[in-house]
């Protein structure tokens, strides 16, 4: 990957749709991760304003020191980001006293995940509204086009996808480039909806390097049986990710009323 080339283009293309769209800027969900910091520093180089704005929800202490880290070395670094921190624990437990909660606890675990991503979602498109900023999303390729790992409507929900062509790998090659803090480029990736550390790996069962390896298997038309061992394994995770999470990465359904019925 040509680095320089990928990261002109990127805030290039950044500042041509803000510019084009007539906004001030951009707003960034900062977690204390790689992507969110790769995707506000490529917005902070485009000289528009940008708004950092942190969201904890009992937030595991590392990722709260990692994006304190992250803001303040941005600002120090460009005069046109600003941010804020929007405190949605109490939010988030206040929906909780409302809303019954019956079944299996995994499943209401999940659920409670996902509304933490939509409770970010709607405290950033409140900032963008209020300031004329467009919400700029943080997946990278293989979260938004192979395992569909994020919240539909929550940080799934967004104006515009600066590195959503960029495999995790080439995420941090970035990252290491545009000089992100090295305790972000070292952290084990998280997407910090439990209120702990647990890691992406947790989660999936895989890490991103195999992730990715079997991305590209798929897109050369392998399957499950040419693969053994690990392998196969790790092939079948992502085909199980990628097949459940198909709702996420096609457009939405439509009812497609016949013309003789109107």
């Amino acid at each position: 990957m040509q680095t320089e080339k990928v990261v002109d283009y990127i805030v290039n293309w950044l500042k041509d749709y803000a510019t084009k769209a007539g906004v001030n800027g951009f707003v960034v969900g900062v977690s204390g991760g790689i992507d969110s910091a790769v995707t506000s520093t490529l917005c902070a180089k485009t000289g528009l304003n940008v708004l950092c704005v942190e969201m904890p929800i009992h937030q595991a202490e590392s990722h709260v020191s990692r994006a304190h880290e992250h803001i303040a070395q941005l600002r120090a670094r460009f005069e046109n980001v600003d941010d804020t921190r929007a405190d949605l624990t109490p939010v988030f437990e206040s929906f909780k006293s409302e809303i019954f909660m019956d079944g299996e606890q995994a499943t209401i675990d999940m659920a409670l995940a996902n509304t933490r991503a939509r409770l970010r979602m709607t405290t950033l498109y409140y900032y963008a509204g209020l300031y004329g900023l467009l919400v700029a999303g943080t997946g990278n390729k293989v979260e938004d086009f192979g395992v569909g790992f994020y919240t539909k409507y929550g940080d799934g929900g967004v104006d515009l996808s600066p590195i959503a062509d960029l495999l995790k790998s080439q995420v941090y090659t970035i990252g290491a480039y545009l000089n992100v803090p090295e305790s972000i480029i070292k952290a084990a990736p998280s997407d910090g909806l439990f209120g702990d550390a647990r890691s992406d790996e947790d989660q999936i069962g895989a890490s991103y390097p195999e992730l990715e390896w079997a991305m590209q298997m798929d897109e050369k038309g392998k399957t499950a049986s040419d693969f053994e061992g690990r392998q196969q394994d790790v092939f079948k995770i992502y085909k199980r990710y990628n097949t459940s999470n198909k709702h996420k990465m096609t457009p939405i359904p439509v009812c497609e009323i016949p013309i003789n019925f109107v």
